[in-house]
């Protein structure tokens, strides 16, 4: 197992960290069953291996966002028999639920509880976003950090962040931030905080967990034909996630990259990885291939959206940017991206009503009433 720095914390990190958000499941497909037996033994194998970085959050592996998950819970269980000192735990504030002081020190105090320790190694203000970070400041969340921080039921203060790049750099100004998470692969270098984000952190101090380094796991396999004759054809033998893995520990920026692992083969493979991957490492040669399949990908993008979200409020609801995240995934990688599950009636592209304030807002000129007739012709 490789080790870096994590930030200006002077902690050191595996570089492969331990997502608990996507564990094997009892048969049935119930997120909140969680197959333990399986699950500790892969989480214990990749600490046994080096790993000393496990992620959780609130709501993890629960049946909805106002309530605790079982991944927290789990996570205890996993630590027992003398593993919890050989790791350090990440876990998030419910930022969504948080309306006064005081619940940020009662939903900290039932994380503690839940965990089973003492304290927490590395806490984050959960999925911050414009949305959630105004009432957040209004009700002392820099204070509550310090206050943790000083009796000692949280070493490290972060934030894990879902939004634009402009507000990024506000937040990471805004407090004395110890790390950050953020959402960063080959085909997301632009997107929310983005390569210009993980600089600005870098260069600010903070230590940079990353997640889906692999997009969900849509980089791990089912690449596109042309794609994957591009990697076969290099000197060196990889799997698609060991080429997307790599490509993000090649940034020296990159502290710990989180992988939501739940079988056994896919722990082994990133171990592998993990303990080959250096930063400054891949050669000209690996970034050409790495840099000649993003560009297969990008030209199976049909609407050039960056979801901005300057098109919105949409006055009858449709998510317009989440409704084109989904059509070019589709085209991209195949896949309908739960397009039924995860939008409601209303926000989805049939009921737009064509009136077309939203193409006065756009910065790409994209013609929004027509595309979203093409969503609706794919998905409805």
């Amino acid at each position: 197992m490789l080790y870096r720095k994590f930030g200006k914390t002077n902690e050191r990190v595996s570089s492969l960290g331990f997502g608990c958000m996507r564990l094997p499941l009892l048969p049935g497909g119930d997120p909140s069953k969680i197959d333990e037996k399986l699950a500790i033994k892969l989480v214990r194998y990749a600490i046994d291996e080096g790993v000393n970085y496990i992620d959780t959050a609130y709501p993890y592996h629960g049946t909805g966002m106002d309530k605790g998950g079982q991944s927290e819970p789990f996570v205890a269980k996993a630590l027992k028999d003398g593993y919890r000192e050989k790791v350090k735990i990440a876990t998030k504030l419910p930022s969504w639920l948080i309306k006064t002081r005081e619940d940020m020190d009662r939903y900290l105090k039932e994380q503690l509880e839940r965990l089973e320790t003492d304290h927490i190694d590395f806490y984050l203000v959960h999925t911050i976003n414009s949305t959630l970070w105004p009432t957040l400041k209004e009700a002392g969340i820099a204070d509550f950090l310090d206050q943790a921080i000083k009796d000692g039921r949280i070493k490290h203060a972060g934030f894990s962040f879902h939004d634009k790049h402009d507000l990024f750099n506000e937040i990471v100004d805004c407090y004395d931030w110890s790390f950050c998470q953020i959402q960063y692969n080959y085909l997301d270098e632009n997107f929310q905080a983005g390569t210009a984000g993980l600089e600005y952190a870098a260069q600010k101090g903070l230590g940079i967990t990353i997640m889906e380094p692999l997009r969900g796991g849509k980089l791990a396999g089912n690449l596109p034909e042309a794609a994957q004759n591009v990697f076969e054809q290099t000197d060196v033998k990889r799997t698609p996630a060991d080429w997307a893995l790599r490509w993000v520990w090649n940034h020296p920026e990159v502290s710990v990259i989180l992988s939501g692992m739940n079988t056994m083969d896919q722990v082994t493979e990133n171990l592998k990885s993990a303990s080959e991957a250096e930063a400054n490492s891949l050669t000209i040669q690996e970034v050409s291939a790495i840099n000649q399949v993003k560009a297969i990908f990008k030209e199976r993008i049909k609407v050039n959206c960056t979801a901005c979200g300057y098109c919105m409020p949409c006055p009858e609801g449709v998510n317009i940017p989440g409704c084109f995240a989904m059509y070019n995934n589709y085209h991209m990688f195949g896949m309908e991206e739960n397009y039924n599950r995860f939008l409601s009636a209303k926000q989805k592209a049939s009921s737009c009503v064509e009136c077309g304030l939203c193409e006065t807002h756009c910065p790409q000129g994209i013609s929004i009433r027509q595309e979203l007739k093409e969503v609706t012709a794919v998905f409805e």
